[in-house]
């Protein structure tokens, strides 16, 4: 049985961890490479390392921050945002990353996830979906002129679709109109080993994952899906998790606000996500 795993993220800004609602009213939540050795330390699957504002400020991840981060733990490490060439990753990977997460660029350059992809492996590529629900169910344009054109080839490789979610970008900012469902099926038919898949509406809210976009994702796409977005508590990861016809059919969940604030520790959740019948890594102590 393939055990489900529990990843805590960290979303850097100016080189802190930080957590918002939404994507915005970001509030600080410690220093990346000691929040990192916290996780490595309770047992967490693997951890995942955002720059939240790289794509939006248009320059480079902070490098000097993953090494650090890297050298710090010993499970394994993703890291995204700004990523924008072959050589951001190249300079990723030597930095200290296992896995790189490819978002923004990947929806300006869809060629670029199967670049990626012989480059360094579909099993160390995520392509990361930020999706919202669209306003009235309409496809919203993007306001970007410089982008624009790039979101329409997208959205014609994409093909057309009609689920209730479209991809943003740049940090969540950038509307783009293309169908969150059919980008998924898009990424993982180009190469993408995992899609790490956030609500938008329900990040930070503690409020539970958007089980009905996880499972229309997870059920669209032959790759793992990792959940974001709106973990709460154990049961709600454990319904992300969950394969029944319920749940979210997610691999692992993907969580923030429940271990940043030491609401509950990894250990303690996977203690949990046990009783409740979901297969994981039990900790060893």
């Amino acid at each position: 049985m393939l055990l489900k795993r529990i990843i805590p993220c960290l979303d850097v800004q100016g080189g802190r961890v930080v957590k918002g609602v939404r994507y915005e009213s970001h509030v600080d939540a410690g220093d990346p490479v000691e929040v990192a050795r916290l996780y490595d330390a309770q047992e967490a699957d693997e951890i995942t390392f955002l720059d939240i504002s790289a794509s939006h400020e248009e320059r480079s991840i902070l490098l000097d921050v993953v090494a650090r981060t890297a050298e710090s733990v010993f499970m394994p490490l993703t890291v995204g945002g700004g990523v924008r060439n072959l050589a951001d990753i190249r300079d990723l990977l030597c930095a200290g990353a296992d896995k790189v997460s490819i978002m923004t660029a990947a929806v300006r350059d869809p060629d670029f996830v199967g670049e990626a992809a012989v480059k360094i492996g579909s099993a160390n590529l995520v392509v990361a979906i930020d999706a919202r629900r669209r306003d009235g169910g309409a496809l919203v344009r993007s306001t970007r002129r410089s982008d624009a054109s790039a979101f329409a080839a997208a959205r014609a490789l994409a093909g057309d679709g009609d689920s209730p979610w479209e991809v943003a970008t740049h940090g969540g900012r950038e509307p783009t109109g293309i169908d969150a469902v059919a980008w998924a099926r898009f990424a993982a038919k180009a190469g993408a080993g995992e899609i790490l898949l956030t609500s938008m509406d329900r990040d930070g809210t503690k409020q539970g994952y958007d089980l009905e976009m996880l499972r229309a994702v997870a059920d669209a796409v032959p790759v793992p899906v990792i959940a974001s977005g709106g973990g709460g508590s154990p049961e709600d990861l454990a319904s992300a998790l969950d394969d029944g016809p319920r749940g979210g059919h997610c691999q692992a969940a993907l969580a923030a606000s429940i271990f940043h604030f030491r609401e509950w520790t990894v250990g303690a959740v996977k203690k949990r996500l046990a009783e409740l019948g979901v297969a994981v890594r039990p900790p060893t102590r």
